[in-house]
């Protein structure tokens, strides 16, 4: 660090406990994916020492439980301990995924405020972490996840609609942000670190942002010059919503893949420089497990299983990947497909879903049509389903959808 420029390493959305795909890993008994986490994070951690940085801030959302499980708190615990002995000012924002379910209850970072660990520091409200707490010439304002009921009472709610609510909620957030900045020194750097959603904001496949459900951070608010340099949380995308302007607004995004809606996306971590009116930074690719996601069709049904195989990716590949294949054929060459055949050839991947999409190639007939012309809807659905060749326990479930909707549009009416 010289001349008031910070080294700084931002990550977020760790979520260390999802398990999805795959096994359980047999040195430590952890499921794979959950290890594959954990190694991202040892990436993160080791880069933070190695530089070594002045400061890590972590934006949010450590599990993807509010209630994770005490082996899944250890090996997050482990990691936070390298860096405070590395002697690393670190601080540890809390997400949506970190809140306690109930008020009252404990957040999941808790302890470590609690247990005042050396250099590790817990954001759980609006505040100003400045040069006295952090032992560095910095100054950072921290938004953790807001919840409504922790920061407006019901009687400050009463007789309001959700808009209304969350209308109140982000003027009163931007006024006490707006205070924090007017306290701050103008001669040190100045950080947002905010686990929110970001007006402008790309997401990526994880949509618990709902808009009109939660707190949107305003692009003005996020874009305030005094700002050095904006570290967001909470979306899963890598992306700077503010091109090449001062401050950079960063999502370093999540640090693997959660599922096959971020198959393209690159994951990693945030290196930034940061000084007073001047910031650049770096996106930093981890090494993460492979996704493959394959989409198939075909047009000759005397080839259709020789087509199949012929596009799929060379073995080498899809070893310890997770694998999706999608498929796209007439409904009536269901006897033609082996899924055995596909199931053996990724027998060395991680994980293999086989989705099949049969199109219906045949003109639906209904019948007599002044017969049908007299039928009530429900029924026209329910024969509709049978000429389709839709398996009874599919028909029975999208029935009973089609009798909710049908339901709110006579109360409509």
């Amino acid at each position: 660090m010289s001349n008031q420029t910070l080294r700084i390493l931002h990550f977020a959305d760790a979520h260390i406990d999802i398990a999805n795909y795959g096994r359980h890993d047999p040195e430590t008994g952890l499921p794979v994916r959950v290890v594959d986490f954990l190694k991202a994070l040892d990436q993160i951690v080791d880069r933070a020492i190695a530089e070594p940085v002045d400061l890590v801030l972590f934006a949010g959302d450590a599990y993807k439980d509010r209630n994770p499980q005490p082996t899944f708190q250890r090996e997050w615990g482990k990691r936070m301990i390298r860096l405070s002995q590395a002697k690393i000012p670190t601080v540890l924002l809390v997400g949506n995924h970190d809140n306690a379910p109930a008020s009252g209850r404990a957040h999941t970072l808790q302890e470590y405020g609690t247990l005042l660990i050396p250099h590790l520091h817990v954001a759980d409200r609006l505040e100003l972490l400045g040069p006295e707490r952090l032992d560095l010439p910095v100054q950072i304002v921290t938004i953790p996840w807001i919840a409504r009921n922790a920061f407006m009472s019901r009687k400050e709610t009463a007789g309001l609609s959700s808009d209304e609510i969350l209308m109140k909620l982000e003027e009163r957030v931007a006024d006490g942000v707006a205070s924090l900045i007017e306290k701050a020194d103008p001669g040190l750097p100045l950080i947002l670190l905010a686990h929110a959603n970001v007006q402008g904001a790309r997401y990526g496949s994880e949509r618990s942002v709902m808009l009109g459900q939660e707190l949107v951070l305003s692009r003005a608010l996020a874009a305030d010059k005094r700002w050095d340099y904006v570290a967001l949380g909470h979306i899963h995308k890598h992306q700077n919503l503010n091109d090449d302007r001062h401050p950079p607004i960063v999502y370093p995004g999540s640090i693997e893949r959660i599922d096959f809606g971020e198959v393209k996306e690159e994951k990693g971590f945030v290196l930034a420089n940061v000084s007073p009116g001047k910031s650049s930074w770096e996106f930093i690719k981890l090494q993460t497990r492979q996704f493959i996601d394959l989409n198939i069709e075909t047009t000759d049904p005397d080839t259709f299983m020789e087509d199949v195989m012929r596009q799929l990716p060379d073995k080498e590949r899809v070893r310890d990947a997770i694998c999706r294949v999608r498929l796209t054929y007439p409904r009536d060459w269901e006897p033609l497909f082996d899924e055995a055949a596909i199931l053996d050839y990724f027998a060395e991947a991680l994980s293999i879903q086989v989705q099949k999409h049969r199109q219906v190639s045949k003109r639906v007939r209904l019948g007599d049509t002044a017969g049908v012309e007299t039928l009530p809807p429900e029924e026209l659905l329910a024969t509709y389903w049978k000429t389709i060749g839709l398996e009874e326990e599919e028909a029975a479930a999208l029935q009973e959808l089609a009798k909710e909707v049908l339901s709110n549009v006579e109360i409509g009416d």
